[in-house]
């Protein structure tokens, strides 16, 4: 026969209170984290990624272009 202890089952669910509590400030810790991060980053002008790659391959495309207009500079000098 198992007998019921009160003091163990308050404490069971005290304990249980007390675990819900604490994931609930965790989340709310982590909520208000990330929304100042993101302000921060924000007020730092950073670029994303996709404007990043964006003028990355204009970069490499005007140095390509440049490339092919030197070659046809030296390739016009050489007739003279």
């Amino acid at each position: 026969m198992q007998t019921r202890n009160k003091f163990l089952d308050d404490m069971s669910k005290l304990m249980t209170n007390a675990m819900g509590v604490a994931q609930g400030a965790k989340d709310e810790a982590e909520t208000a984290m990330k929304s100042m991060i993101d302000r921060w980053l924000a007020d730092r002008d950073f670029v994303t990624r996709e404007e990043f790659d964006a003028v990355r391959a204009m970069a490499q495309k005007a140095r390509e272009e440049n490339e092919a207009l030197k070659a046809r500079i030296e390739a016009m000098e050489a007739r003279r």
